[in-house]
């Protein structure tokens, strides 16, 4: 059983020892119940009630965890009733802790901190016992402990207690002024506890990024810590919210360790379900292989080697001729050989990664591998006035091998000119300004062809349409003449008017022009136009007869 000699610590005796106040007088021991009553710690900034007494402190939302009904008893063989050693031996009961003093000496208030010194330290966690030794305030010579119910910072703590010859109280207690208990006894403070266990997220697959969701916890932790686990043994450095697997986990499980944290809590952990075995990454050819060069026997191909992602550590190539390995053909080039001629040459690229699967594609093909080339021994030309209406033709060259075949191709400022493929062109009137060439391919079969382009003609002519009327008069001739011609919106230039022997000569507005002639002897007289040229339009003329009559 127990006795406090003071209003917070009691002392504590072995069963079947009395308590020491009962050796003392009646006298002695009404004093000492004064003594206690009298010596109520006044409320104070750093040691302040928030509620007095069972019932109120529940009507305000703070509770006793039940010792209002279990205060009868005696816990770790302390006194019953309201007493702060047996209120804070029953919340560790309650906590889990057997109903057996955990030290062999007394059991006053001011041992409990000695006693367990080994669990005893400065930091105020939820559920540690705050204790306060031998007349440290406001605890007297039997010291004082109670329940820590929150941290509220590392200044700041609130504490449920009983006191004997008290009453229960809910108070906060602050570092400021005093007050502050001597130590913390963490038989068993509060931890975190897990309500939902943490998952991890991704595929698991070398390459790919696993994220780690921290579960769910009550009360809410401020902060998380991780731990990635395979096949349950800790990755060295790997402490992040994401992990991104390695060629090295192909094969593992792969999990989680969370480690919350709140102030005032014990540290939890929580380790979350593990991932199906790591599969080996996936390579994505990024750019496919490609050959470059003449697909001509003799002539060096070259097989681009690719890209993949993530990148490839290493590949190797072979050859095919029209999809069949060419028997040693394994390095980055290659020469077509007369075996090869007629075929379609490509490539098969593989690429390999540590962790990764091997990644496999096949290049497009070449054409189809020529067994020589086509030679021009002489050039083609051509030949003909670059005039319209005139035709121009083909001058052939030679080449080898001869039997090759002769294709032509009449160009218009180097553009092909629809239908013109024979060997002459007759020029019309949209050549007029442009230049006229020839282009020739020469094809033979399993030959590489050749081609060539003429040098191109001179711009091309056109040719003028001279028309002429004349009104005679007395001794005048009224001479019109209009010019046309094929592919010139409008003629232009100067033409020569001769009525008998009178000339002159003007210039075309508009392609047309109304010449005067005046003092011509009467009679028929001939009417010659002869239209100078100018620009692409050639020069003309044209002849008529008019009827002067006398003056």
């Amino acid at each position: 059983m127990s006795l406090d000699n003071s209003p917070y610590g009691p002392l504590v005796t072995t069963p079947g020892m009395l308590p020491r106040a009962r050796a003392t007088s009646v006298g002695t021991l009404v004093a000492a119940v004064l003594l206690t009553l009298l010596w109520v710690t006044p409320a104070r900034a750093d040691y302040t009630a928030l509620c007095t007494g069972y019932v109120d402190c529940r009507d305000a939302g703070f509770g006793n965890a039940g010792y209002q009904g279990a205060n009868d008893r005696s816990w770790w063989r302390m006194y019953t009733g309201h007493n702060c050693t047996n209120y804070a031996a029953y919340r560790m009961v309650k906590a889990g802790l057997p109903n057996d003093r955990p030290w062999s000496g007394g059991g006053n208030a001011e041992n409990w901190g000695l006693e367990m010194a080994s669990i005893t330290d400065d930091t105020p966690m939820v559920g540690a016992v705050a204790w306060w030794g031998e007349n440290v305030r406001p605890a007297g010579s039997s010291g004082h402990v109670a329940y820590v119910e929150r941290v509220i910072s590392s200044t700041e703590i609130w504490i449920s207690e009983d006191s004997w010859g008290g009453d229960f109280h809910w108070r906060s207690v602050t570092k400021a002024g005093g007050g502050w208990p001597s130590g913390f006894i963490h038989f068993a403070d509060v931890a975190l506890k897990s309500k939902k266990p943490p998952a991890v997220s991704g595929t698991p697959e070398v390459g790919e990024t696993l994220t780690a969701a921290p579960g769910a916890w009550t009360p809410t932790p401020t902060t998380y810590s991780y731990q990635w686990l395979a096949d349950g043994k800790p990755v060295a450095g790997v402490t992040a919210a994401t992990f991104v697997l390695g060629a090295n986990r192909v094969g593992k499980q792969i999990s989680v360790e969370v480690a919350a944290r709140q102030a005032g809590y014990a540290a939890a952990e929580a380790t979350s379900s593990p991932t199906p075995a790591v599969a080996p990454g996936q390579m994505a050819p990024a750019e496919k292989p490609a050959i470059t060069g003449e697909a001509l026997v003799g002539k060096v191909l070259t097989a681009s080697k690719g890209i993949w992602s993530p990148d490839a550590r290493s590949r190797t190539v072979q050859w095919l001729s029209d999809g069949k390995p060419v028997a040693g053909a394994t390095g980055w080039s290659f020469t077509p050989g007369p075996d090869q001629a007629g075929t379609r040459m490509s490539v098969v690229v593989t690429a390999k990664r540590a962790g990764y699967d091997s990644s496999t594609v096949t290049s497009a093909s070449t054409e189809s591998v020529l067994g020589g080339e086509v030679t021009l021994t002489e050039p083609f030309s051509i030949t003909g006035t670059p005039r319209i209406g005139k035709r121009l033709s083909a001058v052939p060259g030679t080449f080898e091998p001869a039997s090759a075949d002769v294709a032509y191709t009449w160009l218009r400022d180097g553009a092909p000119i629809a239908g013109a493929d024979g060997p002459t062109y007759d020029l019309v009137a949209a050549d007029v300004g442009a230049t006229i060439s020839l282009r020739v391919d020469v094809t033979h079969d399993g030959y590489k062809p050749a081609s060539q382009t003429t040098d191109p003609s001179a711009a091309v002519r056109t040719v003028p349409d001279v028309r002429v009327s004349a009104k005679g008069g007395k001794e005048r001739a009224t001479v019109t003449v209009v010019v046309r011609a094929p592919g010139v919106d409008t003629v232009t230039g100067r033409v020569e008017v001769r009525v008998a022997k009178r000339v002159r000569t003007v210039r075309l507005v508009d392609g047309r022009v109304i010449v005067v002639i005046r003092q011509v002897p009467p009679g028929s007289r001939p009417v010659v136009v002869r239209y100078l040229g100018e620009g692409l339009v050639d020069p003309g003329r044209a002849r008529g007869q008019v009827q002067i009559l006398r003056g």
